[in-house]
């Protein structure tokens, strides 16, 4: 295996045939016995519903970089996808590259709740980590690409963790960095602030693309990573061939 492409967000997010049954459930037993505990439950269940689409999104968009990195061989195996090995975002991200007829990594941690292995992870490539420095240490080490859907506390410390990678030239300025969904990012935060107020200059702000659809996100990863990976590798082959 050469390098990957690691995408990451919420453990939370569920698939859209799953949050649907939650929404009947929850609500069929609000209409029989009507309570605030249940309407907030029915609440919530409809807001997981709508973040569903993440799921879907991260599976195809998983699905459709692997056949692609596909195409390129096995010997290396190129921009293999890589996850967090848990639920949510972790698990579409790893089944799509199954349905794609692929193989893909799962990094799981060890967490005293919601962190198991999900099933799509190719069997050999499942890792089971301790120490989330350690785990960071291989999200970084062979990522080409990261692409960060919506999640919590745990995406956005491996985002900063990326970002500061970056910042300080600690891993190639070529990497590329993909925010999918700014509905969801722009309420949760401001980095445009960040600029005006100076703390980040827009050199390093520009160092982020962003995408809202599985086509953008695919045509912007795969643009950058032929441009930054591809062509420099066939031309370091083809120095190291020559007589």
């Amino acid at each position: 295996m050469g390098d990957t492409i690691v995408i990451f967000g919420s453990a939370r997010i569920l698939p859209r045939d799953r949050a649907l049954e939650r929404v009947h459930r929850i609500g069929k037993q609000a209409r029989l016995h009507p309570s605030p505990d249940l309407r907030l439950k029915l609440r919530g269940a409809r807001n997981i519903l709508g973040m569903s689409r993440y799921y879907e999104e991260a599976r195809e968009l998983s699905r459709r970089l692997t056949a692609w990195a596909m195409s390129f061989g096995s010997h290396p195996r190129r921009f293999v996808v890589c996850s967090g090995g848990g639920p949510g975002i972790m698990e579409a991200a790893n089944r799509g590259a199954a349905e794609a007829g692929g193989v893909s990594v799962g990094l799981n941690i060890e967490l005293p709740h919601e962190q198991s292995p999900n099933k799509y992870i190719t069997p050999n490539l499942s890792f089971n980590f301790h120490y989330f420095f350690m785990r960071k240490l291989w999200f970084a080490q062979m990522a080409r690409a990261l692409i960060v859907f919506p999640g919590g506390f745990g995406t956005m410390d491996e985002l900063w963790e990326m970002m500061t990678l970056l910042q300080t030239s600690k891993v190639s300025s070529k990497h590329v960095i993909l925010i999918y969904g700014r509905d969801y990012w722009n309420k949760v935060m401001n980095l445009k602030e960040m600029v005006r107020a100076g703390t980040v200059t827009p050199e390093e702000y520009n160092l982020l693309q962003f995408a809202d659809s599985v086509d953008e996100a695919f045509e912007r990863v795969a643009r950058s990573l032929e441009q930054h990976h591809l062509r420099l590798d066939r031309d370091w082959t083809g120095l190291q061939q020559a007589p």
